[in-house]
């Protein structure tokens, strides 16, 4: 009888699983034809062609633009920079109020601030994870402005439902794709779908340039007061030609460097082929993991493709004869780690993703910019006693269902999911062995 390696038996695993990695001969080259052009950088911050970047910065940007069948593709130096761009170019501004999700990265949550405005939390759908159009709804005011929505894990959000209460409500759509290039909703490409997307490419994302991000849209002005953002608009509005709304017409430097901008060119090319090894490696996992009836499989909106950033499942602990989510995931990785490993990180799957932002102490002490509590001590009618928020969805998937791993990337192979296939199932036949 196997005994799980938790308890000293062997593992399923002989030798570590490979890393993911994307980077090949074709950036190497890239980059050194950068290097020996000799300009890294071709932005002036000042009007005329050298205000939107150099040849590398705008080929990339035209042929992002074609993959994902937009008007403008816009490169900035980092994913969370976009959404500096993309909510500033709104027009979001103190004292206005943004839904955001309370499960992803901070920024997307946090950004709101650099505009003076107040984040407000709604919660997210039992099984998508992306924020639930019912919650989105109660939670409008006359002094909210905008939704900043993430496609999590690679997941769609609900673009029908929450477009229209935008469109209702007269609310712009930001929609945070960083983990979900190449994903579909319906007809259209994911990230695509509201009035402003941005993409990222820091370095464990689907494909990167180390950091980096695409911010896209249809619309001509929002392209337009990006660039602007994005290369210290203030210098430069007295030279433009036509007239442009002066709310958050402040820029930083957000640009990426002709280097990166070549090697996302080279990495855009692979993102199909990445994508699709990636929805392969899903289905033989699941093939496998389907009987094993106290782990949900991550479930994909009607209509949809799924990027599959991680593999999302869900734990029942009452179905898995009350042995806790802890040691279940760390009895997977034990299997999964050959004997004497030294491996650096100290798992492959993990538990409950992120804290629910609004438990941080930026949130929970309102304290944010200088010593006048910006933005929160001058806007008294924006009185959110963040201490109160409660979203159960995104709490009971923290604290007790969630499983996530990223063990379907592209660099894995049928030998290496049928492994981890294998730990899976060795833990859940020998569930007796954890209590």
């Amino acid at each position: 009888m196997a005994v799980l390696a938790i308890n000293g038996g062997k593992p399923v695993r002989d030798k570590e699983l490979p890393n993911y990695s994307v980077m090949g001969e074709g950036e190497a080259r890239k980059a050194y034809e950068v290097v020996k052009n000799g300009i890294l950088s071709d932005y002036l911050g000042c009007w005329g062609d050298n205000f939107f970047g150099g040849e590398e910065v705008q080929a990339f940007e035209r042929e992002w633009a074609k993959a994902f069948e937009v008007k403008h593709a816009i490169t900035v130096n980092s994913n969370s920079t976009g959404l500096f761009c993309a909510l500033g170019a709104t027009g979001v501004g103190p004292g206005d109020e943004v839904i955001v999700t309370p499960y992803s990265m901070s920024v997307s949550a946090s950004v709101p601030f650099f505009f003076g405005a107040i984040p407000v939390f709604a919660d997210i759908e039992e099984d998508f994870f992306c924020l639930d159009p019912d919650d989105i709804q109660r939670k409008i005011t006359d002094r909210t402005k905008a939704i900043l929505i993430v496609d999590l894990f690679g997941q769609s959000y609900d673009c029908k439902e929450v477009n229209a209460i935008a469109k209702k409500h007269d609310l712009k759509v930001i929609e945070d794709a960083a983990q979900a290039p190449w994903g579909r909703y319906e007809d259209s490409w994911t990230g695509t779908n509201g009035d402003i997307g941005v993409f990222s490419l820091n370095y464990h994302k689907h494909i990167h340039t180390g950091e980096g991000g695409v911010i896209v849209t249809d619309n001509d002005d929002l392209a337009l007061r990006c660039q602007l953002i994005r290369n210290h608009a203030e210098a430069v509005l007295d030279e433009l030609d036509t007239e442009i709304d002066m709310g958050n017409m402040i820029g930083l430097n957000f640009r990426m460097t002709e280097i990166e901008a070549g090697i996302g060119r080279i990495q855009l090319q692979k993102l199909p082929g990445l994508v699709e090894k990636r929805r392969t490696n899903k289905a033989r996992l699941e093939e496998r993991l389907g009987g094993i009836d106290f782990l949900s499989m991550p479930a994909i909106r009607p209509k949809t493709k799924h990027a599959l950033y991680v593999h999302a499942m869900k734990y029942n602990q009452k179905k898995a004869m009350d042995v806790s989510r802890a040691n279940f995931v760390k009895a997977v990785n034990m299997e999964l780690m050959p004997s004497g490993s030294n491996k650096t990180r100290n798992s492959y799957v993990c538990a409950g993703y992120v804290k629910p932002l609004y438990k941080q102490k930026l949130y929970q002490k309102r304290i944010d910019f200088g010593k006048m509590n910006y933005p929160f001590g001058l806007f008294p009618q924006n009185e959110i006693d963040y201490s109160q928020v409660c979203c159960p969805v995104v709490e009971k998937m923290y604290s007790q269902q969630l499983i996530y791993h990223d063990l379907i990337h592209a660099s894995l192979n049928d030998e290496d999911m049928d492994d981890i296939a294998t730990a899976f199932l060795k833990v859940a036949e020998h569930l007796s062995e954890l209590k």
